[in-house]
């Protein structure tokens, strides 16, 4: 019988970081190679020093075209492009050479989505610092991504369990994300939600639109982005036939989004998307002094090709110790398969 089940691509990541690491522990759950068939994209010693890290008993197998994969629960396919000179990365340290290894990893997982040889790509986390000395002026994937596949309408998406929540803005300062936030781009923001939400299979997706300023501006008292922008592009969304709600003060809306009042919601900057959906999938553990969860997936929306991600960073003061909790990137590839298989 044909195997249909989805190949989906998997960057290394910063090799400095803990992406090998997470990488090596979710594969070696059995349970990945039941919904789809995964491929790392990297350099497979890096991979090959991650498995005696994490002291797992499972083969990493160099491979250099996708045809030659055998998606084996025993063994890891790499498609190795042998681009990190052994002992030349030290762990925890930020690196040009870091930087352009994990570049590679990227930029190939995106050429070999392109040429649909894989269904989804999910990606491992970068230090933006290593990618930034290599040579590689991104404030981040979502950047790439949009730049090597010339999208220029896009978004991110956060999730965990039933929280949705997608950016206006991302990596810009917050100065400029408040000069970001115009009719304009929030109207396409929600429309991104809005068919992002459809394709999760949500027929009639509530939207809850968060305000820019304390209060939602209080009727232009604390600002007047809401006024001025906010409220004129939910108009818009509304006669368009979206059912969108706001600009909800953003000290309530991720309550209610999290009760279930809204399907997904429209965060006005990085911040203030991320700490709510962080508090609740990240969990610190004092007493034992290390994480208890580490949930949540990246998706980017616009995009011709599915992307998701890991909704954390390398944690260099992890890196190389073994510990890290491949949670996080468990759930990205159960969405970009999920998603594959809709699409």
């Amino acid at each position: 019988m044909r195997n249909l089940k989805p190949k989906i691509g998997i960057t290394m990541g910063d090799p400095a970081g803990i992406g090998p690491e997470i990488i090596v522990k979710a594969l070696s759950n059995n349970q990945i190679f039941r919904i789809c068939r995964p491929i790392v994209i990297g350099d497979a010693g890096v991979l090959t020093q991650a498995v005696k890290i994490c002291g797992l008993n499972i083969n990493i197998r160099s491979i250099k075209k996708i045809a030659d994969a055998l998606y084996q629960g025993a063994s890891i396919d790499v498609f190795d492009l042998q681009n990190v000179i052994p002992n030349s990365i030290v762990f925890g340290k930020v690196s040009g050479l870091a930087g352009r290894a994990a570049f590679d990893a990227i930029e190939k997982a995106i050429e070999l989505s392109v040429g649909k040889q894989v269904s989804a790509t999910v990606t491992c986390p970068i230090n933006k610092k290593s990618l930034n000395l290599a040579g590689f002026h991104y404030s981040g994937h979502t950047e790439i991504y949009a730049d090597l596949t010339n999208t220029r309408n896009y978004a991110m998406m956060l999730i965990d369990g039933n929280m949705k929540i997608v950016h206006v803005s991302t990596h810009v300062s917050l100065r400029q994300a408040c000069d970001m936030a115009k009719k304009d781009r929030i109207l396409k923001t929600i429309r991104l939600a809005y068919n992002a939400m459809m394709k999760f299979g949500v027929k009639k997706p509530k939207i809850g639109v968060a305000g820019l300023n304390p209060h939602a501006g209080e009727s232009g008292l604390f600002g007047c982005e809401e006024e001025k922008e906010i409220i004129p592009a939910i108009k818009e969304a509304k006669q368009l036939g979206m059912n969108v709600d706001g600009p909800v003060p953003p000290d309530t809306l991720f309550s209610k989004a999290k009760g279930g009042q809204y399907d997904v919601v429209v965060a006005m900057y990085h911040d203030q998307g991320h700490i709510p959906l962080k508090v609740v999938g990240f969990n610190w553990n004092e007493k034992l002094k290390k994480w208890k969860s580490v949930k949540g997936v990246n998706l980017t929306l616009g995009l011709p090709i599915i992307r998701t991600s890991v909704d954390h960073g390398t944690a260099f003061d992890q890196a190389g110790k073994g510990t890290a909790i491949p949670q996080s990137l468990i759930s990205a590839i159960k969405c970009a398969a999920k998603l594959a298989e809709g699409k």
